[in-house]
């Protein structure tokens, strides 16, 4: 059977998606690249604003048009808040509940569900999600998920750590840990995200390992000694949602403008370089002129190297839904551009920092040759977007590179010294012919919709 996969949202969502590439691979299916090749789709939607609600219902109409006779199998956050509207949708086979969607791919012979899986047909990807938890029992006023995702809980310690291990195995150079609240990870099992992290550095020989969105109320003292393990990422992002208290208790968030500001101090004394990212709403019932601009004015303060920014929207059965005053969609996007702004602003802050050093580049994919020369494109551990031309593709080798100068949204550079896949020194941009490079990042896994 051939089988096309599509994912919208967050980065559990797209853990999910892989981890069924995986388990189609492994049980045989050929996983293609595009729906109109496809005998199955399965599409795994978002819901978390009505505009990825939107895009979840023009993906299955989008995917139909393109492939009449694809059967399409529905899941994810939109299709279990909204089943019936879903099914009513042209060329839908069966909607699937979030509870239910680990059983939709088959499983290989004699495997667990919670067993580690191999990776044949995923061989090129440089950076795999793994889902450790899922759910969430904070009340939120304004979020969807929970209803959606139901109540917390985890993964074993065992079978996340073996499935890692099982990727580090195939080649994967990062992994990424997620889940809906991955900060209360384990409090359903008697242990918790510490001790996670601990076991996955101590007992596997993952590179690169990297958290995924922690709220800032879960992180205990001593958390960030973790990073003095070189292999976890120096990248956090605490979402905040808002710089000022009286919106933050309307959201009824667990933190206040001064907490966050603390722990963030603690964070940076703890973690050099550390790229510190956030999610900011604007628009939110009630949020004031004053609010905003004391929201705008701690989002400066913080020096975010990103800030994502959503303008607020009412999801049915939350309790913001019902709050007022709602704030006009034209006022909704004049703060967003402002918050977008502040983002650009600050990225730009946050890389010049770095020119002229040297650090670590995972090479994730090419942007196609101009002439004899290959475009390569990769991070840092801290979220740098590094781009360097080079006479092959580097995809999926780590390599110290000099940032020399800011381009195309990121930073040139220019690659210098040994590398641990045999990259020797030489001049500036160009690969020793012994180098190791896997080739220009393969389209058989997944189309993925949602942005690392």
């Amino acid at each position: 059977m051939r089988v096309y996969l599509h994912t919208l949202g967050c980065r559990l969502n797209q853990a999910e998606i892989e981890r069924m590439a995986r388990q189609y691979a492994a049980a045989g299916h050929d996983v293609v690249a595009d729906a109109a090749d496809a005998d199955v789709c399965v599409v795994n939607t978002c819901a978390v604003t009505g505009e990825a609600a939107r895009k979840s219902r023009q993906l299955v109409r989008r995917l139909h048009r393109a492939n009449p006779a694809l059967s399409i199998i529905v899941t994810g956050c939109y299709a279990q808040l909204e089943p019936e509207a879903v099914a009513g949708l042209p060329g839908v086979l069966q909607v699937v509940p979030n509870a239910e969607k680990d059983d939709i791919a088959p499983q290989p012979d004699n495997a667990r569900p919670d067993e580690a899986l191999p990776t044949s047909g995923t061989a090129g990807r440089t950076r795999a999600f793994v889902k450790v938890q899922d759910g969430c029992n904070n009340r939120c006023t304004f979020c969807v998920t929970t209803i959606a995702r139901g109540a917390s809980r985890s993964r074993p310690l065992s079978a996340v750590a073996a499935e890692i291990d099982a990727l580090a195995g195939a080649g994967y150079k990062e992994v990424v840990l997620t889940g809906v609240h991955l900060g209360a990870y384990g409090r359903d099992l008697g242990t918790d995200l510490f001790t996670l992290v601990r076991a996955v550095l101590d007992g596997t020989a993952v590179p690169r390992l990297r958290l995924s969105s922690l709220e800032p109320w879960d992180l205990a003292p001593g958390f960030f000694d973790l990073w003095q393990d070189g292999r976890l990422c120096r990248q956090l992002h605490l979402p905040l949602q808002s710089g000022a208290a009286r919106t933050l208790r309307r959201m009824a968030r667990r933190t206040t403008p001064a907490a966050y500001a603390a722990l963030v101090e603690s964070a940076r004394a703890r973690i050099p370089d550390l790229a510190l990212t956030t999610d900011i709403i604007v628009g939110f019932p009630g949020e004031t002129d004053a609010e905003f601009a004391e929201s705008v004015a701690f989002a400066r303060a913080m020096d975010f190297a990103k800030l994502h920014v959503f303008r607020y929207s009412p999801r049915e059965g939350t309790a913001a839904a019902s709050m007022s005053p709602q704030i006009d969609e034209a006022t909704k996007r004049a703060r967003s551009a402002q918050i977008q702004a502040l983002s650009d602003e600050g990225g730009r802050r946050f890389a010049a920092r770095f020119v002229g050093r040297v650090m670590s580049v995972l090479w994730e994919a090419d942007a196609g040759a101009r002439g004899r020369v290959w475009r390569n494109t990769g991070l840092t551990d801290n979220y740098l977007r590094v781009w360097l031309d080079a006479p092959r593709v580097l995809t999926n080798t780590i390599t110290p590179v000099r940032l020399a100068s800011a381009c195309d949204g990121g930073l040139c550079g220019e690659l210098v010294g040994a590398s641990p896949d045999g990259l020797l020194k030489q001049k500036p941009g160009y690969v020793h012919p012994g180098g190791h490079g896997l080739g220009p990042l393969p389209a058989q896994l997944t189309s993925v919709a949602a942005s690392l």
